[in-house]
């Protein structure tokens, strides 16, 4: 029997493809989600979306870092996750995740994220995630206290959207506390 490491019970994560850039263009037209992850953009084009999608599938790990597609059972694009930050001679990383509005509370991200840790902690031999979540994300700041992620800091008044100033979290999970988790709930 076969096993595909990028497989879960819920997700899969695969590379981008160029016909992916109708899913990239209607996240992007989703100004909350955008705000939760960057910051709310102008209008893109489908052919800028198309470019970016097109570049995106011919990269490869690169600098340790990658972006991925999550697909759900039915092979559905339901959000995206990228790394960032990749530090090997430290053994830290970030990353950024997201699932579109109409597939959240399914348990793709946090699946997706574990999928990720995994790699890099086990394959990658990173010891370190540390991710940063808006203080006005409470679905995020959740989902990170769940995977086991401790909070290790705030920033005050580091982002700026809807005319005032969000504190940003740092939450941070260790390769010890990933595994111990995933022996508790076995994952």
């Amino acid at each position: 029997m076969t096993t595909n490491f990028w497989q879960g019970n819920l997700v899969r994560l695969r590379a981008i493809e160029p016909e992916d850039d109708e899913h990239f263009f209607r996240w992007n037209m989703d100004s909350e989600r955008a705000r939760h992850l960057d910051f709310v953009w102008p209008p893109t084009s489908r052919v800028s979306v198309r470019e970016w999608t097109e570049r995106q599938s011919r990269l490869k790990l690169e600098d340790n870092a990658f972006h991925w597609v999550i697909e759900n059972r039915a092979g559905e694009p339901v959000g995206s996750i990228s790394t960032h930050n990749c530090e090997p001679r430290c053994g830290t990383f970030s990353y950024g995740v997201d699932v579109a509005a109409e597939h959240r509370g399914n348990g793709y991200a946090g699946e997706a994220i574990t999928l990720v840790l995994r790699y890099y902690f086990c394959e990658l031999r990173y010891q370190k995630c540390t991710v940063c979540v808006h203080a006005d994300n409470p679905s995020s700041i959740r989902l990170h206290e769940k995977l086991g992620y401790t909070l290790e800091g705030t920033w005050r008044r580091m982002f700026f959207t809807q005319g005032h100033y969000v504190d940003l979290h740092w939450f941070g999970i260790t390769r010890e506390e990933f595994e111990g988790r995933c022996s508790q709930d076995k994952v």
